[in-house]
């Protein structure tokens, strides 16, 4: 969990606090679609609430499909998902330039979880290499990261997107630990990039809105 990912309090400049959920681990999260952990992610949201916290995120953008779930439950503004920003970041693009996702598994993200936040379900997708770093640490839950080997598959992933679609207007990054790489997506691109880290400073601008 690097600067960058959602997961590492060094990303925010503001203060926050992380809630573990019991059983959500990647396998049952990605793979089994969360399946039997909305009373847990629900428990660990009230919690946080008790503790004061303002606004909930998660760190996994395929819980698109516990948005609905989570929202009606909670009391306080949640946001499951990076892909939470499709139908918008869709709606500023010329026409013609559909927006493209990166995903940390191409493989498990459905159009389900695209229809979840009202996206198009036939959204331009790629994901990481299967079995390469990224996903050895992310998704087969490893304690170590070689940082460099996942930066140039997320950005191989987006240029391939880029190849395939000479159209697209911008890219999305699913993966809340995909944040550290903005930034060299973009340059690889040339496209406006998008994230989990964006889109929770947009949340956080609400509650805390700047003084002129």
């Amino acid at each position: 969990r690097i600067p960058g990912d959602v997961g590492n309090p060094q990303t925010w400049p503001f203060p926050v606090r992380i809630e573990r959920v019991a059983g959500a681990d990647p396998q049952r999260v990605v793979h089994d679609r969360a399946a039997g952990l909305r009373d847990a992610f629900i428990a660990a949201g009230r919690k946080l609430v008790d503790e004061g916290v303002e606004a909930i995120v998660t760190t996994c953008g395929f819980l698109t499909l516990m948005q609905a779930g989570l929202s009606a439950a909670l009391p306080v503004p949640v946001a499951t998902s990076a892909l939470l920003q499709l139908p918008l970041i869709q709606r500023l693009m010329p026409a013609g330039q559909p927006v493209a996702v990166v995903t940390a598994s191409a493989r498990a993200l459905t159009e389900d979880h695209l229809r979840a936040v009202g996206a198009d379900p036939a959204t331009p997708i790629a994901g990481v290499i299967e079995g390469g770093e990224f996903a050895r640490t992310f998704l087969g839950n490893a304690d170590t990261l070689d940082v460099d080997a996942a930066r140039q598959e997320v950005m191989a992933a987006a240029c391939g997107l880029r190849s395939r679609h000479g159209n697209l207007g911008a890219i999305l990054l699913e993966c809340a630990n995909m944040g550290p790489y903005a930034r060299d997506v973009r340059a690889a691109t040339g496209l406006p990039v998008h994230d989990m880290v964006g889109l929770v400073h947009w949340l956080h601008a609400g509650l805390s809105p700047r003084e002129f």
